[in-house]
């Protein structure tokens, strides 16, 4: 498993003002998709891309285009979809599933309740969208559903992760092709599971309380 921390002001700065519980839904909503514009751009190096030819009005140049199969991006649901528009402004030609996904707060266990997905994801490259990596249980589920249906390369992109999350990561998906992108590495998990000092609830700060 490689992962990648973005470190970047910008990042940085846009972490900083989602961290503060006094950041209202609105301005939360807009900073999530401006911080994952710029983890998408680390997260997409390693796109798949054929090499093409080009006529400028001078001249033929030679190029890339993404490659096919196209790239499959995946928002966990529910907080992972504010992070899908940034995604899709980077990578406009890709397609998108969904995978429905709940943590049951006494075992902190993950619960599939839907799915919208390609039954065959052979030679797929895919990009799970979580916005946090806390325990790892619903990022291990998400990527393990992938794999079986086929997907051979995952990068999973997160806004913030807990030291042991990245770790159960790890141990579960020994030996697959695994890449995590994240803004920052916090400091723990809590008795809660939740990431200190971390954001809060992603979904809740998104969205409300439903």
């Amino acid at each position: 498993m490689r992962v990648h921390v973005a470190d970047h002001p910008l990042i940085t700065h846009k972490l900083t003002v989602l961290r503060d519980k006094n950041t209202p839904s609105p301005i939360f909503r807009s900073l999530v998709e401006e911080l994952m514009t710029l983890l998408a751009y680390e997260g997409t190096r390693g796109v798949r891309v054929e090499e093409v030819t080009v006529q400028t009005p001078v001249a033929v140049a030679r190029g890339v285009q993404i490659s096919n199969p196209k790239p499959l991006v995946v928002p966990i649901l529910r907080a992972g979809l504010g992070m899908l528009e940034g995604m899709v402004k980077l990578l406009p030609t890709a397609e998108v599933g969904f995978l429905g996904m709940a943590r049951n707060e006494e075992t902190l266990e993950p619960t599939t309740y839907a799915e919208r997905l390609p039954d065959d994801l052979s030679d797929r490259q895919c990009f799970v969208l979580d916005p946090m990596l806390a325990t790892g249980g619903s990022l291990i589920a998400a990527i393990q559903f992938l794999f079986d249906r086929g997907a051979v390369d995952v990068t999973a992109i997160c806004i913030l992760a807990a030291p042991e999350g990245l770790a159960a990561v790890e141990k579960a998906l020994e030996g697959r092709e695994v890449t995590i992108v994240l803004g920052a590495v916090d400091d723990r998990l809590d008795e809660h599971g939740y990431i200190v000092p971390g954001l809060g609830d992603a979904g809740d700060r998104l969205y409300g309380l439903v």
